[in-house]
């Protein structure tokens, strides 16, 4: 693998049928060493701290932290919850700094619906993102389910430290593939690689689904994507059949099958 890009994987809480530890350990044991998780603020039995604990026992490097989506479309709206946002996520990222976590990825909206993208909620994103700087943190907008903010967004923040996740199955399933690639070069931070056959954002693994994988890499070997080949799976459809550990162990096939590809094309 000499040249070829490091390997990662997400630490799920949606797989089904198995704990997060059962999870992380699985992951330890098929030859991925970087990871990232899941700092969603929610009401887990083992908490995203104790999460970041287990994975560092075992050896795993956390590239990044995925932080909680709930309520961001308030962020382009007047008022005191959209407002409570900025504190939210200037304390998430703290966290995450204090935790060594050099890099947050977020959303810019939920669901298909949101309030057009405005100077109220951006005018938001640059406090968060200006905190963000202070402690050296990068952040990377995801494209979610609706066009336009994050072109929006880098067009009006131009700092360093501001970038996109490139997520793949979202813009198979509700992009229909297509994506400005030209627009964000330079500018893409991370990426959640994952596959679906456009019925569903499935989070199947690559070559399961009909994301033309030769295409989507050229793609982002243009755009000068330089970092992990970082996938989102979820254990869970067909995948039960077999077990947790055997997942991630094809799983980390499949990773490398990809960068492999990303070599070629």
């Amino acid at each position: 693998m000499v040249g070829m890009k490091k390997l990662a994987v997400a630490v799920s809480n949606d797989n089904e049928k198995v704990s997060v530890q059962e999870t992380i350990t699985a992951i330890s044991k098929s030859g991925f060493k970087n990871i990232f998780i899941q700092w969603y603020d929610k009401d887990w039995n083992f908490s995203q701290e104790e999460q970041v604990k287990l994975c560092r026992s075992l050896g795993l490097n956390i590239i990044f932290a995925h932080l909680g989506y709930q309520n961001i479309n308030s962020i382009w709206l007047e008022g005191d919850e959209g407002d409570s946002l900025v504190d939210r996520y200037k304390n998430d990222i703290r966290k995450c700094k204090e935790n060594d976590i050099p890099m947050v990825v977020m959303h810019l909206t939920s669901h298909f619906e949101a309030p057009m993208y405005n100077e109220i909620g951006l005018e938001r994103l640059k406090k968060i993102i200006k905190f963000a700087q202070e402690l050296g943190m990068k952040v990377a907008f995801e494209n979610t389910k609706i066009k336009g903010y994050l072109e929006y967004v880098l067009d009006n923040i131009k700092d360093e430290n501001v970038g996109i996740c490139f997520d793949s199955g979202h813009c198979h399933v509700h992009f229909n593939d297509e994506f400005n690639f030209e627009k964000f070069k330079d500018r893409i931070f991370a990426v959640h690689l994952h596959d679906n056959d456009k019925s569903d954002d499935l989070h199947l693994m690559p070559f399961d689904g009909t994301i033309d994988w030769n295409k989507l890499l050229t793609d982002l070997k243009n755009a000068h994507y330089e970092a992990c080949i970082t996938l989102e799976l979820c254990y869970r459809y067909d995948y039960l059949k077999i077990s947790i550990e055997e997942f991630y162990k094809i799983g980390y096939e499949r990773a490398k099958r990809v960068a492999e590809l990303y070599e070629k094309v």
